[in-house]
């Protein structure tokens, strides 16, 4: 078979396309035939040598995808070949409170992903794909559909009554688009491009900021919202836009922390959480509930993610190269024949 490996912190030079050995279906797990695998900024760290947890290396990248499962190992019941199946991207995390065990069993980081024409993994790594949803829609929902998900309903559950700010308009931002616009919550979203911004009001937005045309973009966020500040920030940019997120939140609000798409190097005041009464919320994707969760959430309220756009298996250098250059608003997704 074909499979894509990640040998060495080149960047994309580390990305090679390999024959590989069919992988073994071993007791307890399930063969699946790969047909569809999406990118998150992850992903490029990968190419870099990777991060805590997530550097195993030479290692088969990407965690998300979406297939049919075509061979049952021994001690297997929950699975038939034939069904059409998402795999969760922490392995072993089911459900509850995970361990560090637990943690490195991460696709395409802590072992071998997704970019490959077949996998074998245990057959609680994964869940059914809906009906309505097409394998290519499906492998968009495990890393940036549930991490949106643990921000927004994994804690503190939004509501109707609150409001959003989402940086940016990449995967894990047009997620919580949707799944806050599916409960009447009111969304602020930021971006460096108005033509993203002008998509984002199309898919629901009720507010956005231009942040390099504001670049001191929570006193915006304060002045459209009377001086209150908003309830939820999904903070993807990390400790360089921290700052401004604890700016930006009203008293005894949420920030979900979850990226590092900006400085990893900036410090941080942690006293404005302290005088906001504000919390900060680690989020790392999360369970296989979690996901089973979303799916039935997005079927009961029409949500199917934004795929900006599909590149083909022999594509996957290109399709991490327009990933990269951040054009993209929500996901993109590479296809297998």
């Amino acid at each position: 078979m074909k499979s894509y490996r990640v040998e060495g912190d080149a960047g994309l030079k580390s990305l090679h396309l390999r024959d590989a050995d069919p992988p073994d279906c071993l007791p307890g797990c399930v063969r699946v035939a790969v047909k569809a695998a999406s990118l998150n900024y992850r992903d490029l760290g990968i190419l870099r040598g990777g991060y805590v947890r997530n550097d195993k290396n030479p290692v088969v990248p990407l965690s998300d995808a979406a297939g049919v499962v075509t061979e049952i190992g021994a001690n297997v019941d929950s699975w038939k070949s034939g069904d059409r199946v998402t795999l969760s991207f922490v392995q072993d995390w089911i459900d509850g409170r995970p361990d560090d065990a637990v943690l490195r069993t991460s696709l395409g980081g802590s072992i071998d992903g997704v970019l490959r024409e077949e996998i074998c993994v245990p057959a609680h790594g994964l869940v059914p794909t809906p009906d309505g949803l097409t394998d290519i829609e499906a492998s968009c929902f495990p890393c940036a559909g549930v991490t949106a998900w643990h921000a927004l309903f994994g804690h503190r559950r939004l509501t109707a009554a609150d409001s959003v700010l989402l940086l940016g308009t990449g995967g894990v931002s047009m997620f919580a688009l949707d799944l806050a616009k599916s409960v009447g919550a009111t969304v602020m979203q930021t971006s460096s491009s108005d033509e993203k911004l002008r998509r984002a009001v199309e898919r629901g937005a009720d507010k956005t900021v231009n942040y390099r045309s504001t670049p001191n973009w929570a006193d915006e966020v304060k002045r459209l919202t009377d001086g209150r500040g908003v309830d939820f920030v999904v903070e993807v940019g990390g400790p360089g836009t921290l700052p401004q997120s604890l700016q930006a939140i009203a008293v005894g609000g949420q920030i979900s922390l979850i990226g590092v798409l900006d400085d990893p190097a900036g410090t941080v005041n942690p006293l404005p959480a302290m005088f906001n009464v504000a919390s900060i919320q680690g989020i790392y994707v999360g369970s296989r509930r979690m996901l089973s969760d979303l799916f039935d959430h997005a079927e009961t309220h029409g949500i199917r993610p934004v795929v900006d756009r599909v590149f083909s298996f022999d594509e996957a250098t290109e399709a991490y190269a327009y990933f990269k250059s951040q054009q993209h608003v929500g996901k993109v997704v590479i296809e297998l024949p």
